[in-house]
């Protein structure tokens, strides 16, 4: 009843503004036009009238109302620069004060419990560095005044610390509107308009923004390189930290662009991708796939076998792809291109300095003005009792001692239902394993729509793999030469019995053993960035696996050109990273493609869309080719041919998905796509057919029968 009676009050209070005409004071015009009449009250009565400004403007600010400029311009028109200085100066934070107590006491709790988990990052940003922020917004009014009273409020920032902010923080802008309005009150014709000080005042109004912004990161520098001694000269323009895929393309555009650049790998170049996930992974799931088509040649007019092969061999095939594009990687490539490639461990001494120990057991040090921190992940291994007696695999031991093996492991545990563990127990089931994969969640490939998991898994089943979901791994046991793995599901123990177990439960950010300690660079999960991939340091950026938000590999490369070129070339301008069109592919059988939106983060997210779904059974290309499991799935804006997603399945998914990408990378929708010839018979048909679908469903029919009318007419 409280909170009603106060929103009554605040509309009545709201209502009698407007209907009283106050609003009409409160422009310029109305400003100008009553000038003459309040400096007579103000002559007759300063102290009442600067009383009355103040209360009004406490008002008007507490409020929410229009006319906070106007009201700043005429405290220096009346009561000049010192007075109106400070008269507006403490009525402004008062009355911000004000409405951010009366957001806080009606909204607060309500948003907190709706919004709670999505607001978690930012209360935890205001908890940590609130005034700091609120200074930011106060200094630099990207935002209305107003608007940031609101919505401080909803927030864990305490009022005292909200008053005392606003208070310094609105003082500088305060200063150029009263310095303005001092001016305004002087014009006497239009021909005053340009006079020097009215000139200077609007001129102040102009650049505050920037310099107020350029003044916040001097502070800001200031207070984060506090203890650091900064050198006066620099042995490289940039230090890169790691050689895979981040850290490749970082080097590559500084080099590029004629910098001199150090890019520091202490095992081998190329990173995870190239040696132990995407290339050996796919190399393994092509041999695979063909001892499967040899399974089933009879859907190709052909003698179904079993096929015969050396584990051994595929393995050896498997190192032999990865040495066939290690060149593309290699130091010797990188020092072509103007990289200075220095292979050993490297930690950071201080913001600019990179104390080296080289893998030849000397030590280097050396200095830039920026740094790139591409240190990639590792596979998570969980804590399970029992794990290291029986030992286990991940992608980073995998190919090397799988190799060793003279034929796949007859029984083999994958941990793990997402795309790393899906990959991997299809490919092994096909080439002989019986394979048992262990899923936490109540499907594999959670991340994908509930159709798509259960279209793979009935695939994966197809192909030999057991898969055990909402299967909790309770511990390892080894009794001889028997290894075994304990499940629990539903309270229910049970046994699997194994020869190798493999880990595919996820990756984790490198964070120890090159310095962020030291300096005390904020860590949660991964390295905490901004928007233009800055640390802590503004000199110090981080890009791929070690970042996120995606570890892919193509994601790692697009964020190094961000890194690269702010760290290079920041001083003049800065790129936010850009993040919007993001594709991902999981090389299943049959492949599982997307960008943007699912409909399942449509639904989490409360997003209104619209969906049209072609299924590959109808396509001629993926009749005659007798592979017709999958569909494209495009989600839309609702009356629109804007692309939200799309997720495909089927073959060749993750290379249908480039024209998607490209149609929402540069905004063109379905109908753009319906209008571009594709070869027959293709399989990138589908995406036109999908297209046909949605524009289908849109079919104009009040003029269509307007259209068959004429068509009947022309007939006679």
């Amino acid at each position: 009843m409280k909170k009603i009676g106060l929103l009554v009050l605040i509309a009545i209070l709201a209502a009698g503004f407007f209907y009283f005409d106050l609003h009409q004071l409160l422009t310029l015009q109305g400003l100008k036009s009553g000038l003459a009449q309040f400096e007579t009250w103000r002559a007759e009565s300063p102290l009442l009238v600067g009383g009355a400004f103040l209360i009004l403007y406490v008002i008007v600010t507490a409020l929410s109302l229009p006319g906070a400029v106007i009201m700043t311009l005429a405290a220096g028109a009346l009561f000049d620069l010192g007075w109106g200085l400070l008269i507006v100066s403490f009525a402004s934070s008062i009355g911000a004060t004000l409405a951010f107590l009366v957001s806080r006491y009606l909204l607060q709790d309500m948003v907190q419990k709706r919004f709670g988990d999505r607001l978690k990052a930012i209360n935890e940003g205001v908890e940590k560095e609130g005034a700091f922020y609120l200074f930011t917004l106060r200094l630099v009014p990207i935002f209305p005044f107003f608007l940031i009273n609101l919505l401080m409020g909803l927030t864990t920032i305490r009022a005292v610390t909200f008053y005392w902010v606003s208070q310094v923080g609105m003082l500088a802008g305060t200063f150029v509107f009263v310095n303005a309005g001092t001016q305004l009150g002087q014009l006497e014709s239009l021909s005053g308009i340009l006079s020097p000080s009215l000139l200077l005042s609007f001129i102040l109004l102009g650049v505050f923004p920037l310099i107020a912004k350029k003044l916040l990161n001097v502070i800001k520098a200031r207070r984060v390189y506090a203890g650091f001694t900064k050198p006066k000269t620099f042995d490289r323009n940039l230090i890169v930290i790691g050689g895979g895929a981040g850290g490749l393309v970082s080097a590559y555009i500084a080099a590029a662009v004629k910098a001199k650049v150090t890019l520091i790998e202490a095992n081998k170049m190329g990173g995870d991708c190239l040696n132990y996930g995407c290339i050996p992974s796919k190399a393994l799931i092509k041999s695979a796939k063909v001892a499967q088509q040899m399974r089933h040649a009879e859907h190709y007019g052909l003698d179904s076998s079993e096929p015969t092969f050396s584990f051994k061999k595929v393995m050896a095939r498997v190192h032999d792809v990865i040495s066939k594009i290690e060149p593309h990687d290699s130091v010797e490539r990188y020092t072509n291109l103007g990289v200075d490639v220095v292979q050993g461990y490297a930690q950071l001494i201080d913001p600019w300095t990179v104390e080296i120990k080289l893998n030849d057991g000397g030590t280097q040090c050396l200095t830039a003005r920026s740094i790139v921190l591409a240190t990639g992940a590792r596979p998570f291994v969980p804590d399970l009792p029992g794990l290291n007696d029986v030992g286990y695999y991940t992608s980073d031991n995998l190919w090397e001692e799988f190799a060793k093996f003279d034929e796949a492991p007859k029984r083999l545990v994958v941990l793990g239902g997402g795309p790393i563990g899906s990959e991997l127990a299809q490919s092994f089931a096909r080439l002989g394993s019986k394979v048992t994969q262990v899923e936490r969640a109540t499907r594999i490939m959670a991340r994908e729509d509930e159709e798509v998991s259960e279209l793979v898994q009935k695939s994966m089943r197809s192909d030999g793999v057991t898969i055990l979901t909402s299967h909790n791994a309770i511990r390892c046991e080894k009794e001889g030469d028997v290894k075994r793995l304990i499940v629990e599901k539903d309270g229910v123990e049970s046994e699997i019995e194994f020869d190798a177990l493999l880990c595919a439960v996820g990756r984790q950010a490198r964070l120890e053993g090159y310095g962020l300690e030291n300096l005390g660079i904020e860590t949660k999960r991964t390295i905490v960035t901004n928007d233009y991939l800055e640390t802590l340091f503004p000199n110090i950026f981080a890009v791929g696996d070690v970042v996120g938000p995606y570890q892919f590999t193509h994601v790692a490369a697009h964020q190094a050109w961000f890194a690269a070129v702010n760290a290079l070339f920041g001083t003049f301008k800065k790129f936010r990273a850009d993040y919007r069109v993001i594709p991902w592919a999981t090389f299943v059988d049959p492949e599982v493609a997307r960008v943007g939106l699912s409909e399942q983060d449509a639904k989490e997210q409360g997003i209104a869309y619209e969906m049209v779904r072609y299924g590959l059974d109808d396509l001629d290309r993926a009749i005659a080719e007798s592979a017709t499991k999958g569909f494209v799935k495009v989600l839309t804006v609702p009356g629109k041919d804007k692309i939200l997603g799309v997720t495909i399945v089927g073959e060749h998914s993750g290379e249908l998905l480039a024209e998607f990408v490209l149609a929402m990378k540069h905004g063109l929708g379905l109908n753009k796509i319906l209008g571009t010839i594709h070869t027959y018979p293709t399989w990138a048909e589908s995406n036109k057919y999908a297209a046909g679908e949605w524009k289908r469903a849109h079919t104009p029919e009040r003029i269509l029968a307007w259209v068959e009318k004429y068509h009947t007419w022309r007939r006679g």
